[in-house]
């Protein structure tokens, strides 16, 4: 642990001109008593590390030291390339490895380049989850990540849903993704690959056996196939409505994208009103029924009936409410 921290402190050190013993104990998680004891244990090691006194002073390596111990270890690497996903790293527990690569990569720069890393940071930050949805990291997260990382045969407890109970399944866990706040394991089970939510884990246990990862995988792709595939396969229901131009406009922000521009391609031309009518496939006819009374007077339902007079009511009653 020591010597990790005294390397650490090296290559900070090696990367700005001074640091002082305060911004030194920020970074490594220590006290300034600390940070004292380490700036002289290094310089014993014959590493020359200088303390300047006074209250501008700090400390700082003498006559252009440079140390070799840059190499970049594999799950550096594999985590430096996520660096601007800071959360995730943090939920994966793989920030301590994405910051000692970046020290590590800071401090092979040239000295007019080390600040690229914070001009990156100030300039670009990726915040997942969406809006009005606290996220929350689920607690098997990290050993899920480990396992993906390290290829490792995984033995875990699924619930599969609320009345559905739980299923243990031995699975070779392929890629990890992040949707809208909420993490996804892509796994290999027998000769099929499947999509489990983390958050429905309830006991994971890492097997010391690698599995043999197919090469012709392609995470990003397979994720796009599926995800697509369960946006249709929930679209169960269908209802015919009559829209407006700015009813057209506005129903792809209203329901499924791909469903709506599917559904406007192949509407009706335009009325004597001016509206379009055409068939919309919806989860259901409750989903619908929140989903098109967004678009308020630029939307008629003409089918099915039950929802039809669903909207009738609520324009009957809204009516009455403003009189």
């Amino acid at each position: 642990m020591r010597a990790a921290r005294l390397i650490k402190m090296v290559l900070l050190l090696q990367s700005r001109p001074t640091m002082t013993a305060a911004e030194l104990a920020r970074e490594l998680e220590v006290s300034e008593r600390t940070v004292t004891r380490d700036a002289q244990a290094l310089s014993e090691a014959g590493v020359p590390v200088y303390a300047d006194r006074g209250r501008a002073g700090g400390y700082r390596l003498v006559g252009g030291y440079r140390t070799r111990l840059t190499g970049l270890a594999r799950h550096e690497a594999e985590a430096l390339f996520l660096s601007g996903l800071p959360s995730a790293l943090r939920e994966m527990g793989l920030d301590d490895a994405a910051s000692a690569a970046r020290l590590k990569v800071s401090a092979a720069l040239l000295p007019s380049l080390r600040d690229a890393s914070q001009s990156a940071s100030q300039r670009f930050h990726l915040d997942a989850p969406g809006w009005y949805h606290e996220p929350v990291t689920p607690e098997l997260l990290p050993a899920v990540a480990e396992a993906v990382w390290d290829d490792r045969v995984v033995r875990a407890s699924y619930r599969r849903g609320a009345t559905s109970g739980e299923v243990e399944r031995e699975m070779s866990p392929y890629g990890l993704v992040l949707k809208a706040g909420v993490w996804y394991l892509c796994a290999r089970v027998a000769d099929d690959f499947r999509v489990y939510r983390i958050d429905r884990f309830t006991a994971v246990a890492v097997s010391a056996t690698r599995f043999e990862r197919d090469e012709r995988f392609d995470l990003p792709r397979f994720w796009e196939e599926r995800a697509a595939q369960f946006a249709r396969s929930i679209l169960r229901t269908e209802v015919t409505v009559r829209l407006s131009e700015a009813g057209v406009r506005r129903l792809p922000y209203a329901v499924d994208r791909a469903a709506a521009e599917e559904a406007l391609a192949a509407a009706s031309p335009p009325d004597a009103d001016g509206r379009r009518t055409l068939t919309l496939p919806v989860e259901s006819e409750d989903v619908a029924y929140g989903q098109l009374l967004s678009l308020g007077p630029e939307l008629e339902v003409l089918a099915p009936a039950a929802l039809r007079e669903r909207v009738a009511d609520a324009a009957e009653r809204l009516r009455d409410l403003y009189g």
